[in-house]
């Protein structure tokens, strides 16, 4: 379960709300006051595999708990499989949250676009973090009236900057030399190749330079045997996936921050944890970076797929170390001013009482 989710459902349930939590994947989280969590099993993930008796079980099952929690409002997180759930039990009020894929992809499939456009045009509201994303909910046909940007938001008091870990770099091997992060996860979508590629010519200047892979995925093995080709072993820790609690510690251990994605919906939660913890950021020009990552200010943004403007400005920072700080200290007051997890939950609070409101439910 994504950890969106959890935080979303945190503050929330800590607000003194009380919070049903539908899933169709397991939970393997302790039991939390003011949450009352239920699963639907032996059901897909996937719209492309969704099968006729999955639906009329699933729909059939939600519509039970429904009648019997009888909620205040229903919100889907997702414009696929639980947006079409939701929709399919015809209550309201109910708000989907589009998550990114849901919504850019979908009018790739002649399966997934007319149940993803059923299920945002049948809410009463939608929510999304980015303005591309929002510009393709519109192409639904879903008024604009209906439609909030959202972002999902960092937790500034939890990453925030702080003294180097000097235990956890001992730990890693990386003691004084520069270290560089990046935590996306170890699939196609964010080309780690790319980065594995920038990896020598940085080594050619800063032979020290150490870079911290974090994450799992389909391509763990093979970026392996590629650093390994690469002859770049030396340079490269491949970590595994970091907890969430410990991701705090990781980024304040480290010098700069890289992301290589290609797509994103908007501001990718790691590259603002990292501005949140006042680190340089060099990332790539997809989704809405450029409208986060001020150039030259708070770091750099570079073309996809470029190994050696990537390099470039990695040797740029590691040239001019005093940089740090003040790329950093920018990066953070951006999130602060533009990202902050309460400010943005504060502002879904007050829609959720508009929504109970319009129905009479307040």
């Amino acid at each position: 379960v994504s950890v969106h989710s959890h935080r979303w459902v945190e503050f929330f349930a800590g607000k003194g709300y009380e919070v049903h939590w539908v899933s169709c994947t397991p939970f393997h989280e302790p039991a939390r006051r003011g949450v009352y969590t239920y699963e639907i099993p032996s059901f897909p993930l996937s719209l492309a595999t969704l099968g006729i008796s999955n639906i009329i079980y699933a729909t059939i099952k939600l519509r039970g708990l429904l009648k019997e929690i009888q909620p205040e409002v229903l919100h889907a997180h997702y414009a696929g499989m639980y947006g079409l759930l939701g929709t399919l039990t015809s209550f309201h009020p109910m708000i989907i949250t589009a998550w990114g894929s849901d919504v850019l992809f979908a009018g790739r499939s002649l399966l997934k676009r007319p149940l993803v456009k059923m299920a945002l045009r049948k809410a009463d509201l939608v929510t999304c973090d980015a303005e591309h994303m929002r510009q393709a909910i519109l192409r639904f046909g879903v008024h604009e009236s209906s439609i909030r940007i959202i972002y999902f938001g960092t937790d500034i008091n939890k990453f925030s900057p702080s003294m180097k870990n000097k235990n956890l770099r001992t730990q890693l091997g990386v003691f004084d030399r520069p270290m560089i992060i990046s935590l996306r996860s170890l699939e196609p979508v964010y080309d780690l190749e790319t980065l594995l590629l920038a990896i020598p010519h940085v080594s050619t200047k800063f032979p020290k330079a150490i870079f911290i892979i974090a994450g799992e995925g389909s391509q763990r093995d093979y970026l392996k045997k590629m650093a390994s080709n690469l002859k770049i072993v030396d340079n490269v820790k491949f970590t595994g996936s970091i907890p969430n609690h410990r991701l705090p510690d990781y980024l304040n251990a480290s010098d700069i921050y890289v992301s290589t994605s290609l797509s994103d919906a908007g501001l990718s939660a790691s590259t603002a944890e990292a501005m949140a913890c006042a680190l340089p950021v060099i990332v790539t020009d997809s989704a809405e970076n450029k409208l986060w990552v001020k150039e030259g200010e708070g770091g750099f943004v570079v073309p996809v797929k470029d190994p050696v403007a990537l390099s470039e400005k990695i040797i740029y920072l590691m040239k001019n170390p005093k940089k740090f700080a003040q790329y950093g200290s920018f990066n953070r007051k951006i999130i602060q001013e533009r990202n902050n997890y309460y400010v943005e939950m504060a502002k879904m609070e007050k829609l959720y009482r508009e929504v109970v409101k319009r129905y009479g439910k307040a």
